[in-house]
């Protein structure tokens, strides 16, 4: 884990991007994140240059601990990001030191903690059935304890808005009992999403002028409005914008990082992420769109595939013309494209970028460079997905460049796969898997069950390999998921699965997508071991039926 102080990140500490996907984010209905899903989702926000990367409750949540006890084992190295531990003041009636989940702040090893304080008098009053003197006093103490250990502290005001409204002066002195003790940054709660960006604006200037504290946003987007109300908090004095990746979150959601970042960037010209982070807003909202298992908004502000979309007619004349005539930016400066009517006009630049990224380099090789994009582009409207499964996209500009540890032939190739349903008079159901291939010369037959399909497949493929590719032992299958593509009835539909692996020392992932369930996650499964192959310099190859 990272021990970097935001204060010497490339942007200073003069502004924040704080993202919170692995703790808010997570609360959105039908997201469920592995441990090693938020280790990926949090290399990612790092890669895009977010200052802060709130990894969740530690103490509060099993998957949460680990996350922490893992980054802090060295499995998440961070480049631009200081990781921030999540959690409660200490409980009414003890002490910081002795509350067991502020402990658990501390056992976490994160150098930041964001403590959550309730900040309306009502919900101190009615929820935690205490008194102001009191809950202000567990901000204060637990404030104090926590940067009296050497970490750095910020207050998360729950509810403040409506707190503010009906009791300013309660709301201010939660904020002063935080500030006063050491936090960092007093971060103002829109925590049931029921603001408008006027009279927020108006509020957090107001809160400034009388406190003249670092303030923060946090807005839920329950009428619409977070990615407006935290740039019009910005614009009133706000040096802190907490969002969420494509605005997942509970009920309504969050504000989107994507579409904050872009507005703060593109429209106020502030410098919110490092300049040459900007161009990957596109790709990294994508991946962590394919990581929540939930499919990308196409109509998503800035990184939306039909962001900077324009159907014939008018638009398109005036798009020959000059393409920022119906373009409010250059698509380019978020990472993506433009498109007319129903071609997608190919990124080659973003394609030479992200090869530059995986090691492939296309800079010079424009005919290899054109097919690329065009293949990708034809993939992509199969189902393929790029920025999700950075291990098949590197296999498949390797290939396009005739990579010499592509061509001089493959580790194994297939001679046919048979996957058998058996339905056991107990009641067991298990799969059974045989796989012909051919390795190093030799014809291998090999059988094995499993409790899935794929699971048997993988099994059985192993069993063949193993004796004659040393390094399989080392390579696991961390995850693994499904989506159907298209609308068709579900036992016609076009599948995509997404197969993580790992070898103890990198994870990686490949894509495969067919009408067949089991076909698509041979490909998959396919490319994983290809991939592997090639970094350890095996010969390897596409592997066909």
């Amino acid at each position: 884990m990272s021990r970097t102080d935001p204060a010497e990140t490339p942007l200073g500490d003069a502004f924040h991007v704080y993202d919170t996907t692995l703790r808010d984010g997570a609360q959105r209905e039908g997201i469920s994140y592995s441990v090693a899903d938020k280790l990926v989702v949090a290399r990612l926000l790092d890669e895009l240059g977010v200052g802060f990367i709130e990894g969740g409750w530690p103490g509060a949540l099993p998957k949460d601990t680990e996350f922490f006890a893992r980054a802090a084992a060295g499995d998440l190295e961070l480049r631009h990001a200081a990781l921030v531990a999540f959690g409660a003041t200490r409980k009414a009636g003890t002490t910081a030191d002795k509350d067991p989940q502020v402990r658990a702040l501390l056992d976490a090893q994160a150098p930041v903690v964001t403590l959550v304080a309730k900040s309306d008098l009502r919900h101190i009053e009615r929820a935690l059935r205490t008194d102001v003197t009191e809950a202000c006093a567990m901000v204060s103490d637990t404030v104090a304890f926590l940067v009296g250990e050497g970490r750095r502290v910020f207050l998360d005001a729950e509810h403040f808005f409506d707190g503010f409204a009906h009791d300013p002066d309660c709301a201010l002195r939660v904020l002063a009992a935080a500030m006063e003790s050491g936090a960092d940054v007093a971060v103002l709660c829109d925590t049931n999403g029921g603001q408008l960006p006027l009279r927020l604006a108006d509020t957090v200037g107001e809160v400034i002028a009388r406190t003249g504290f670092r303030v923060g946003i946090h807005c839920q987007d329950d009428t619409g409005c977070a990615v407006a109300n935290s740039v019009a908090a910005v614009q009133a004095g706000a040096s802190h914008v907490q969002c969420t990746a494509n605005g997942y979150g509970e009920r309504a959601g969050n504000a989107d990082l994507f579409a904050v970042v872009g507005n703060l960037v593109t429209k106020l010209g502030m410098q919110a992420l490092p300049a040459r982070c900007v161009p990957e807003l596109s790709r990294v909202s994508h991946a962590l769109a394919e990581i929540a298992n939930i499919a990308p908004d196409t109509h998503q502000a800035y990184v939306g595939s039909s962001a900077f979309a324009h159907k014939a007619g008018l638009h398109a004349s005036a798009i020959k013309v000059d393409p920022l005539l119906y373009n409010h930016i250059d698509p380019e400066v978020v990472g993506n494209d433009m498109r007319v009517l129903v071609t997608e006009m190919a990124g080659r630049a973003s394609l030479e970028l992200k090869g530059r990224e995986l090691g492939v380099d296309l800079a010079g090789r424009p005919e290899e460079l054109t097919t690329a994009v065009r293949t990708v582009k034809e993939l992509e409207a199969r189902g393929w997905s790029s920025e999700a499964a950075d291990a098949s996209l590197e296999l498949l500009l390797r290939r396009q460049l005739a990579d010499p540890s592509l061509v001089d032939g493959p580790p194994f190739t297939l001679e046919s796969y048979r996957v058998i349903l058996d339905h056991r008079p107990d009641g067991e159901v298990v799969s059974e898997a045989t796989v012909k291939v051919r390795v190093a010369g030799t014809r291998v037959i090999a059988t094995a069950e499993g409790n899935g399909p794929v699971h048997a497949l993988d099994a059985a493929l192993r069993s063949a390999l193993s004796p004659h590719l040393p390094w399989l032992d080392e390579v696991a299958l961390t995850d693994y998921k499904v989506r159907i593509l298209t609308e068709a009835p579900g036992t016609d539909a076009v599948t995509r699965v997404l197969v993580e692996s790992t070898d103890r020392e990198r994870e990686w992932t490949t894509v495969g997508v067919h009408g067949n369930i089991v076909e698509a996650s041979w490909l998959a499964l396919c490319d994983a071991l290809v991939h592997k192959a090639m970094r350890v310099a095996q010969p390897v190859s596409s592997v066909s039926p």
